[in-house]
C-alpha cells in the first residue's frame, strides 16, 4: 500500500549573523532536505523582516516560507532537523 501524503507549511527564520551566503546556505539546505524527503509546491522568501520584540537580542531574521508535500513522519523530522541546526531562530511546520 503507498503512503499517504500531506500537505504541510513550513515557515523558519535564518539567524543574519550568518551573513548573506551563510543564510542562501541555509535556505538550500533545507529546501534539499524537504526536496529529498517529499515534494515542495512554493518556496516564498520573505527576506529581512524586523521583529516584533527580540530574539536572542536581535531585532530582525530572514523569513522563508515551502510549501510541500511528504509522508506523515517526516514534518517531526524536519522540526527535529530544525532544532538543531546552528542558523534557524524560530520555525514551525503546520499540516494545511
Amino acid at each position: 500500500m503507498p503512503k499517504v501524503k500531506g500537505t504541510y507549511e513550513t515557515i523558519f527564520i535564518a539567524d543574519l549573523s550568518l551573513g548573506e551566503e551563510g543564510v542562501a546556505a541555509l535556505v538550500e539546505k533545507f529546501k534539499a532536505l524537504i526536496e529529498k524527503n517529499g515534494t515542495i509546491a512554493k518556496v516564498d522568501e520573505w527576506g529581512k523582516r524586523r521583529f516584533a520584540y527580540p530574539i536572542n537580542d536581535m531585532n530582525e531574521g530572514y523569513y522563508v516560507l515551502v510549501e510541500f508535500e511528504s509522508a506523515p513522519d517526516f514534518p517531526a523530522e524536519l522540526d527535529r532537523i530544525y532544532r538543531i541546526t546552528e542558523g534557524v531562530m524560530r520555525s514551525l511546520i503546520i499540516a494545511k
